[in-house]
C-alpha cells in the first residue's frame, strides 16, 4: 500500500516537473520578436496606407483594420498550432499537402482575378490565397519525409526524390505566381541541402533551378517585361519601371536616420506602397539606421528558429523549424533585394510588416508551429539529470 502511494506520488511529481519544463521551455523571446516586429509593421501600414486609403474608401485606417484583423485570426491560429503537439501534425502532412495542391489547381480557374493574374480564392467575404498554404504545406510535408528516411537523404538519388515531392506544388503555383513557386522551391532546397551531407550536388540543382526560372520567363510576356524593366528601370518609366524609380528616390531621401515617422513624400506617389514596397516607405521616414534595425530583427528571429532547430526533441520538430526558417528568410532576401532594384520586381511581401491579410495570418499560425516544437525542447543538462 505504502509503494503504491509512493509511486502514484512520483508519477505526480513527474507530470510536475514534466509541464513545468515545457512552461520553462517555452520560446517567450521568439514569441517577443514576432509580436514587436508585427506591432512596428502595423506602424509602418499605416503610416504608409493612410492616404490611399482615405482616397480609395474614405477611411485613412481601412488597410490598418483588415490588417489588425488577419493578425487576430493569425494568434487565433498561433494559440491552436501552439497547444497542440506538432507531432500530431505527422499524419496530416500528406492529405494536407494534397488539398493546398488542389486549392492552388483551383484557383487558376475559379479565382479571383487582380492585376491579370488569378492568385486568390473568395470564401465569402474572406480571400484567400492559397500559396501561403502550400509554403505551410511543403514544410511539413519534408519535415516529415526527411524524419522517417533520414538515410536515404545520404545518397544522390533520394535527396533529389525529396526534392522532387516539391515539383507538383511548384509547377502548378508557378503558373501564374513564380515568385512563390520560386519560395517554395526555395523552401524545399533549403530543407533537403540542411539533410543531406552532399553538398557539391547541390550546385547542380542551383544551376536546374535558373534555367528553369528562365524557361518560364518566355512563357509569360509580363515577366520578360519585368526584366527589361529591372535593367532599364527608366525606360519603362510610364509602366513597371515607375515603381521601381520611385521606390529609390524613397530610399535615397531618407538619409541616415529618415524624414520622421509620416513624413514620407513618396508613399503618395509609390503605386501600392503598403504591399511590397513598404521597405522604401521605412527607409525614407525612419532611414539607413531603421532599415538596419529590420533586418537585425528578422536576423534575431532567425537566430530563435535556429536554436529551437538545434534543440528540438526530435528530426520533424527540427526540420519543421529550418523550413520556417528558410520561408522567412528567402522572402525577407527577395523583398530587400526587389525593393533595392538588385532583381527584377515580383510580388513578395516583406514578412509580418506588408500588407497582405493571407499572409500574416498562416506565418503567425505557421510559427506556433515553432512554438509548439519549443515546449518540447532537449538540453545536455536535462540528458545528464
Amino acid at each position: 500500500m505504502v509503494r503504491e502511494q509512493e509511486y502514484a506520488a512520483a508519477r505526480k511529481e513527474a507530470r510536475r516537473r514534466k509541464k513545468l519544463k515545457k512552461l520553462l521551455n517555452f520560446d517567450y523571446t521568439l514569441l517577443l520578436i514576432v509580436i514587436f516586429i508585427l506591432a512596428f509593421g502595423l506602424v509602418m501600414l499605416y503610416s504608409t496606407s493612410a492616404y490611399a486609403a482615405a482616397l480609395k474608401t474614405g477611411n485613412s485606417a481601412t488597410y490598418l483594420k483588415k490588417q489588425l484583423f488577419a493578425a487576430c485570426l493569425g494568434f487565433l491560429g498561433m494559440f491552436f498550432s501552439t497547444k497542440i503537439d506538432y507531432r500530431r501534425w505527422a499524419t496530416l502532412t500528406i492529405p494536407f499537402y494534397l488539398g493546398s495542391i488542389f486549392l492552388c489547381f483551383i484557383v487558376i480557374f475559379v479565382g479571383k482575378t487582380v492585376n491579370g493574374q488569378a492568385r486568390w480564392l473568395m470564401l465569402g467575404p474572406i480571400q484567400m490565397q492559397p500559396s501561403e498554404l502550400g509554403k505551410v504545406s511543403i514544410i511539413l510535408l519534408l519535415a516529415f519525409v526527411i524524419d522517417r528516411f533520414p538515410k536515404a537523404q545520404r545518397t544522390i538519388q533520394g535527396t533529389l526524390k525529396t526534392l522532387a515531392i516539391a515539383f507538383p506544388l511548384f509547377g502548378i503555383v508557378a503558373y501564374n505566381n513564380l515568385s512563390t513557386a520560386i519560395i517554395i522551391l526555395g523552401i524545399a532546397f533549403v530543407m533537403v541541402f540542411v539533410a543531406s551531407p552532399k553538398y557539391l550536388y547541390f550546385v547542380g540543382a542551383i544551376g536546374i533551378g535558373v534555367l528553369l526560372i528562365l524557361a518560364s520567363i518566355p512563357l509569360a510576356g509580363y515577366r520578360a517585361g519585368r526584366i527589361q524593366a529591372w535593367l532599364h528601370p527608366e525606360d519603362f518609366i510610364s509602366s513597371t519601371g515607375y515603381q521601381t524609380l520611385q521606390g529609390l528616390y524613397a530610399i535615397g531621401s531618407g538619409g541616415l536616420f529618415g524624414k520622421g515617422l509620416g513624413e514620407s513624400m513618396q508613399k503618395y506617389i509609390v503605386p501600392e506602397a503598403q504591399n511590397d514596397m513598404i521597405f522604401s516607405i521605412i527607409c525614407e521616414e525612419l532611414g539607413v539606421f531603421g532599415a538596419v534595425c529590420v533586418i537585425l530583427l528578422y536576423i534575431l528571429l532567425l537566430y530563435r528558429l535556429l536554436y529551437i532547430a538545434n534543440h528540438a526533441k526530435d528530426m520533424f520538430g527540427s526540420y519543421i523549424c529550418i523550413g520556417i526558417m528558410a520561408h522567412i528568410a528567402i522572402q525577407v532576401i527577395l523583398n530587400v533585394a526587389v525593393v533595392t532594384n538588385s532583381m527584377p520586381n515580383t510580388g513578395v511581401t516583406l514578412p509580418l510588416i506588408s500588407y497582405g491579410g493571407t499572409s500574416v495570418a498562416i506565418l503567425l499560425t505557421e510559427l506556433g508551429l515553432a512554438l509548439s516544437v519549443s515546449k518540447n525542447m532537449e538540453f545536455k543538462e536535462d540528458e545528464d539529470v
